[in-house]
């Protein structure tokens, strides 16, 4: 991995613990449903990027499945104005209770930090839960220039990411 652009963010993973100082720091934690089956398949789909394709701004992706190291894109804007964002994944989440991953941005996304995208189980009462974690700052004039709204956005996004999970297991 000699050949491979740096992180733009010295914290790398960590969306795991305590979020670092001088970021903006963001969760959203919801309840998507109930049953140990619902968290497999909500688990397996987080790690096939539905949460991004769910949102229609997936782009690509160098594995069909999140890997450590795995980069990835993301698209977001529209047409000419739309900007290619790449990350790369830092982490997976295969816990007994948690699934999901973690990226980090790469040089060109506008902002720097990282994201971990997850499914919790609860088994005091079998329920099941989206989960983002991110940190990050305005790496860019633009994402300057959006300020507050940059946040909004992003909140906006964390809320899309959760609808696009499955809320029950289709036989």
């Amino acid at each position: 991995m000699q050949n491979e652009p740096p992180f733009t963010y010295a914290e790398v993973g960590a969306t795991r613990g305590e979020l670092p100082a001088g970021y903006h720091q963001f969760s959203l934690r919801r309840r998507i449903g109930q049953g140990r089956a619902l968290f497999e398949h909500a688990g397996a789909e987080i790690l096939a990027y539905r949460m991004q394709k769910g949102t229609g701004i997936f782009h690509h992706a160098e594995t069909p499945t999140a890997e450590p190291g795995t980069r990835l894109s993301v698209r977001l804007g529209v047409g000419p104005l739309a900007i290619t964002a790449p990350c790369r994944v830092v982490y997976v989440l295969e816990e007994a209770d948690r699934r999901g991953f973690a990226y980090g941005t790469l040089p060109g996304h506008p902002e720097s930090g990282e994201e971990l995208f997850a499914v919790e189980y609860d088994p005091a009462d079998d329920a099941v839960y989206g989960l983002i974690i991110a940190f990050s700052r305005n790496a860019s004039w633009y994402a300057r220039l959006g300020g507050p709204v940059v946040h909004i956005l992003q909140r906006l996004f964390a809320a899309r990411y959760i609808a696009a999970l499955p809320t029950s297991v289709r036989a």
